[in-house]
């Protein structure tokens, strides 16, 4: 299928959104503020539908989802559901949208329902979960995949006395900076949610038991993947748990909490029907060192906000979502954020707008809000081209934002989009966090021909593995700072500064 492109020029109107700076003091004459407004550049945003899901290629890419760039710079996720076996896929896609199904997921043993998306290795592998299956049957696996598809079970859950370890992941693990990866589960009924530890060979650890609410009937712990800030713990949600109760005192409203590696744990907010409730997306580390993320509940008109947390607990309310029959707002964001290469964060929700969808007052929308709170809506889902977006949107190293929607589409399995917002070429680092002497991996574009490689302007020794890969080594006096990579085009920046660990 061609895909549909949809081009919007920044109005201001929920479809198109324009943003830009005048002087508005009285001194200034009607032709100045007309030759002003005239050489103001109106940033193109596109929209494109860039793959329909059928069923048998995958369906309902669901919560969280995760897309992951790959060092071949091809995008690697999964499927809740659809494939040959019904019970999901992993997939590879282009960025230009052509799609390869890696892993049809069968049966028990390997796990079904992938909810969760995948996780880069810095040993060019994925890592993710399912939901369900594994050698207990039912309550989920960790799973390792290569790019060309060889999958390999680390973990069934509940392989401990009382399902102890865990049960029903939703959140893949994230690679901590000690080489190991780290994860939660959602946990049900009785059985706790809980944060583990575990190698890339399987070794699994333990690492604490998460917050939740005695009366929890139903998966009440941690559906987002955990963070690891800079200073080295990790930070996550709970969807329930926490001293605050909510909808009429049934469960408690959540909570956000700090782990070290060693799984001591805090919690440093509780949320509460106000502020908002029900955080199920992952938090992000803002380039100003806060915390932002979102709730899917609560905050006045019960339909979520995005908020502002320091890592020590200040919280702020950035946006209140309407009731989602407003077709001015979205509500409901299911969907974490991602902070994009001009500053801003990106989000999407699972309902709200002005798009006409059969279920459910609007089908969801993709939104830009700034550090200070500043919201747009930049696109409304039409169930034609997508509906009820779930997963966090990422940004390739191209500089396009791509994400996923669980629904709608052509056949209404969902759909791959991006959203070019016009930004520039960047690179990515696998890890952002390394000694002097090692090797940290490189990802992005154009890269045959390289000519340097510094970190923070320190000149460092490098390997071009192919035009999307590269390898270099921490080079002695390097300081915390951006990595740069002198491409023939150009010079390439990371979207994130590198810290040289003691």
């Amino acid at each position: 299928m061609k895909p549909a492109n949809i081009i919007f020029s920044k109005i201001a109107n929920s479809q198109r959104v324009e943003s830009f700076r005048t002087n508005a003091a009285l001194i200034l004459t009607a032709l100045m503020l007309l030759i002003a407004a005239a050489t103001t550049a109106a940033t193109a945003q596109t929209y494109t539908d860039l793959f329909n899901f059928n069923g048998t290629d995958g369906a309902n890419p669901e919560h969280p989802a995760l897309l992951a760039q790959g060092r071949d710079g091809n995008l690697y996720g999964t499927t809740y559901s659809g494939g040959t076996g019904r019970g999901g896929v992993v997939f590879r896609i282009t960025p230009s949208g052509d799609l390869t199904v890696l892993y049809n997921f069968t049966g028990y043993i390997n796990g079904y329902y992938p909810e969760a998306g995948l996780t880069l290795g810095t040993d060019g592998n994925f890592y993710g979960t399912t939901y369900g299956g594994g050698a207990s049957n039912r309550y989920g696996t960790i799973f390792k995949i290569t790019p060309a598809g060889n999958l390999t079970t680390l973990y069934s859950f509940c392989s401990q006395s009382n399902c102890s370890d865990g049960s029903f992941p939703y959140a893949p693990p994230i690679q901590g900076a000690d080489g190991n990866f780290y994860g939660t589960t959602a946990g049900i009924g009785e059985l706790p949610p809980t944060a583990y530890k575990i190698t890339s060979s399987g070794t699994f650890t333990l690492l604490a038991t998460l917050p939740r609410p005695r009366e929890c009937i139903k998966s009440c712990g941690s559906k987002a993947p955990l963070l690891e800030g800079t200073g080295g713990d990790f930070y996550g949600t709970t969807e329930a748990g926490g001293a605050n109760r909510c909808w009429h005192d049934l469960f408690s409203c959540g909570t956000a909490f700090k782990m070290t590696p060693q799984g001591v744990l805090n919690i440093i907010h509780n949320f509460d029907a106000k502020q908002g409730l029900a955080p199920v997306a992952p938090l992000i580390q803002g380039s100003d060192g806060n915390l932002y993320g979102t709730t899917k509940l609560g905050g006045g008109h019960d339909a979520g906000v995005v908020f502002k947390l320091t890592p020590h607990g200040g919280f702020t309310v950035l946006h209140r979502f309407l009731d989602p029959n407003y077709p001015e707002d979205g509500a409901h964001p299911v969907a974490g954020l991602v902070q994009a290469t001009d500053g801003n964060f990106y989000g999407a929700t699972h309902v709200g707008g002005n798009g006409n969808c059969m279920y459910h007052p609007g089908c969801g929308v993709i939104f830009q809000i700034t550090p200070a709170g500043a919201y747009s809506i930049l696109y409304n889902f039409d169930a034609t081209h997508g509906a009820y977006p779930m997963s966090t949107p990422m940004q390739h190293t191209n500089g396009k934002i791509y994400g996923l929607a669980a629904n709608g589409g052509t056949s209404g399995d969902g759909v791959v989009y991006t959203l070019d917002m016009g930004l520039a070429p960047f690179v990515s680092l696998v890890s952002t966090t390394r000694k002097i002497g090692k090797t940290v991996e490189i990802l992005g574009q154009g890269f045959t021909g390289t000519t340097a490689v510094s970190f923070n302007g320190t000149a460092a020794t490098f390997t071009v593995k192919s035009d999307t890969y590269l390898t270099a080594t921490v080079p002695a006096g390097a300081t915390t700072g951006f990595v740069t990579v002198t491409t023939p085009t150009g010079t390439l920046t990371s979207n994130k500064p590198f810290r040289v660990k003691p």
